[in-house]
């Protein structure tokens, strides 16, 4: 996902100029000045793969006991995320956290996520990443040619890399207060790419190009663009 510069990955779509993960935020992004979108997948009650950061919907009803018909409007499925991200890079993050409501150790979610994007073909298109490190681990099980990325806050980069590497991860993504020059170097000096969430100051975005990194994961793309280019 590198280029020239950082790769701009829109949060949820393009986050504030639209609610969140939704099919105008995705359709917005582009436009906007990304390159690439992030989006989160979770399972519906009748196994359908919706796009949702949380396990509960605002009224606090949980979105694994519901069945899609059940859902908001705004809340769209993966296969309609995913048209209204046109040709741009989709990083699909896969929700399977041990302390969440819709939690499945049989990694139902991940593979649906790998059909869908099998499905679509074009691999080169396409990035799963989790917390979950055994969700990635699957992924790269059923799809070798999917990249994959492990996503970290709780420890330290070193660590988070070591573990990255350890089990064929192609890319690390460290929240940004994790992320200093001597990680990115030590991640490219093994092959693998470095994305950073969630980064909206332009002052930031751009230290973090100063310091080589591939990607930014931002709220807004269009600040990260005229603070890249």
């Amino acid at each position: 996902m590198a280029t020239e510069r950082p790769t701009i990955i829109a949060h949820r779509g393009a986050s504030v100029a639209h609610r969140e993960n939704t099919v105008a935020a995705f359709a917005a992004a582009g436009p906007l000045g990304a390159d690439a979108v992030e989006l989160d997948a979770r399972r519906t009650a009748d196994g359908v793969i919706v796009v949702h950061h949380d396990d509960t919907l605002d009224d606090g009803r949980v979105i694994v006991e519901l069945e899609r018909p059940q859902l908001p409007p705004h809340v769209p499925t993966l296969a309609e995320a995913l048209d209204a991200c046109g040709g741009l890079v989709v990083n699909v993050e896969v929700k399977n956290w041990p302390e969440d409501a819709d939690f499945d150790p049989g990694e139902a979610v991940t593979e649906a996520v790998v059909a869908e994007l099998a499905r679509r073909g074009r691999p080169d298109r396409y990035l799963v990443s989790s917390f979950h490190r055994p969700s990635i681990d699957r992924v790269r099980e059923r799809a070798p040619g999917l990249a994959t990325a492990f996503l970290h806050a709780q420890v330290d980069g070193a660590t988070a890399l070591a573990e990255a590497v350890a089990h064929g991860h192609r890319a690390l993504h460290p929240w940004y207060g994790w992320v200093t020059e001597e990680l990115i170097a030590a991640a490219h000096a093994q092959g693998v790419v470095v994305n950073t969430w969630t980064v909206d100051d332009p002052e930031l975005m751009a230290r973090f190009a100063g310091w080589g990194i591939d990607g930014i994961v931002t709220n807004v793309p269009d600040i990260a663009l005229a603070a890249l280019s």
